[in-house]
């Protein structure tokens, strides 16, 4: 990080700037709206710049710049089109300890102007450190369309009622909550923007007045499998408002990143055949979170109901009486094959896709082999690695062809994205090769990833029926 943001209060704070022409004007515009006491040292000024010296707005010093000028001052702005002058200016006040900003030259600069998007009191400061000021400006412009122009009013309206939601609330997480639902309301967002600012104050009052004493809540959210992008935008809004947070290890660092820096995080480190905190471990940590109040998000890799245990977490929160809800999340069958190249279904070759686990035989029951290794549909496998000979083996007996396509999607949708071809007789040899997370595609379907691939994942690799090992470009 090359430049620390930080809000300075110039308000009344003595500034000097050092130029009178159209850059002038603008840095002179932004100050003079902060409240700054601004010194403009030139010889002569822009039309306005003059218009706001006779006005008293500010003081003009009717000189050439020289060090004596800097003295009492807090900034310095050199703004002239003079590169000499503007040199002399940031050498003058680096030797009297004061922050200088030099217009278009950052090397100079002690600090530098983002672009603001004003919505007082909220400002949004957007900067590239001098490297692209015009995508700076760029995205100002797109957070200027997406930020609503009531912001402001509903910003001033909260610290207008801060100490009586404080008074009346008596938790951090209750307080929390009650800001969040006013932020989300539309009914408030109507008033507001209509310039209702009356009827705004009555309704957060209104909803204060009638908030009631409330418990905590587990909310199931679905990671999806890697990729940050894939995650729902209700997702993120979830693990963004969660207190508490309890994450599986195939959890990607990149969405954990997206967490509420001061939610808490706990590792519950489950993943395929490595279950570190057993699951009835996990339902009471659920659950002692969200007795004591807090907003608790479940936070699997993949979809929640997908060959996860959320019901069983849930059924946990139904018998202790806590409120759940869930958001589902791109699963890996459809997030890794589609990053892959793969289709789960094709007029040509599959009319149906097949989704099961590695875990093939449960409590004495075998799977349906005979319908498992139907030639017209694709079958996906999670977790399938370390069972591989088998599925290969029962596949085969039950009539799949040996040569039928198959494909190991290592990492899928994260940059480490592995896609390993071959056939279905040597299907147990290719899984040797895999690291897990690894997911199997067995149909005529995975051999498209050769011709569909687009993903620049690594280099993966294609073993065809004589054993022989040849690498294929994912780019």
């Amino acid at each position: 990080m090359e430049y620390l943001p930080l809000f300075a209060k110039v308000a009344e704070r003595p500034i000097l700037l050092v130029g009178g022409g159209d850059v002038a004007l603008r840095k002179a515009r932004l100050l003079l709206d902060a409240g700054a006491r601004l010194t403009i040292v030139a010889p002569c000024l822009h039309e306005e710049l003059q218009e706001l010296a006779d006005s008293a707005a500010l003081y003009h010093l009717a000189a050439e710049f020289s060090a004596e000028q800097l003295a009492g001052q807090r900034l310095v702005i050199a703004a002239t089109d003079d590169e000499a002058v503007n040199a002399a200016v940031a050498a003058a006040a680096e030797a009297e300890g004061l922050w200088v900003n030099v217009v278009d030259d950052p090397a100079r600069s002690s600090f530098i102007f983002p672009s603001i998007i004003d919505r007082s009191p909220i400002m949004v400061a957007v900067s590239s450190g001098g490297a692209a000021p015009v995508l700076a400006r760029l995205l100002r412009e797109r957070l200027e369309a997406l930020l609503p122009s009531h912001l402001g009013i509903l910003a001033r309206l909260s610290g207008e009622l801060r100490s009586k939601v404080k008074a009346a609330l008596g938790t951090i997480s209750e307080r929390r909550r009650y800001w969040e639902r006013a932020f989300a309301s539309s009914r408030l967002a109507a008033l507001l923007q209509s310039g209702d600012e009356a009827g705004g104050r009555a309704w957060l009052a209104n909803e204060l007045a009638h908030t009631e004493q409330q418990g905590g809540e587990i909310v199931l959210v679905g990671a999806g499998p890697g990729d940050a992008g894939l995650l729902t935008l209700k997702g993120l809004q979830q693990i963004q408002q969660a207190e508490v947070v309890l994450y599986d290890q195939l959890v990607s660092p990149e969405v954990l990143n997206l967490i509420r820096r001061d939610a808490e995080r706990i590792s519950v480190g489950k993943k395929a055949g490595a279950h570190s905190v057993p699951q009835h471990e996990i339902n009471e940590l659920l659950l002692e979170h969200a007795r004591a109040g807090k907003r608790v998000v479940r936070l699997k890799g993949g979809d929640p109901f997908m060959f996860g245990r959320g019901a069983e977490e849930l059924e946990a929160a139904k018998a202790a009486g806590i409120p759940f809800s869930v958001v589902p999340g791109i699963t890996a069958a459809a997030g890794a094959t589609a990053y892959a190249g793969i289709p789960l279904t094709h007029r040509d070759h599959a009319q149906s896709a097949v989704f099961i686990t590695g875990h093939c035989q449960k409590d004495g029951q075998e799977a349906d082999w005979p319908a498992l290794a139907a030639s017209n549909q694709t079958l996906v496998i999670y977790m399938g690695l370390i069972s591989s000979p088998v599925i290969q083996q029962k596949l085969l007996a039950h009539g799949r062809s040996p040569d039928t396509p198959v494909a190991l999607i290592e990492r899928g949708t994260t940059p480490e994205q592995r896609v390993i071809r071959g056939e279905l007789q040597n299907l147990a040899e290719l899984a040797q090769g895999a690291r897990s997370p690894s997911l199997i595609v067995v149909g005529e379907v995975a051999a498209l990833a050769e011709s569909l691939s687009w993903f620049s994942g690594q280099q993966g690799s294609a073993l065809g029926a004589s054993g022989s090992e040849h690498l294929v470009n994912l780019a």
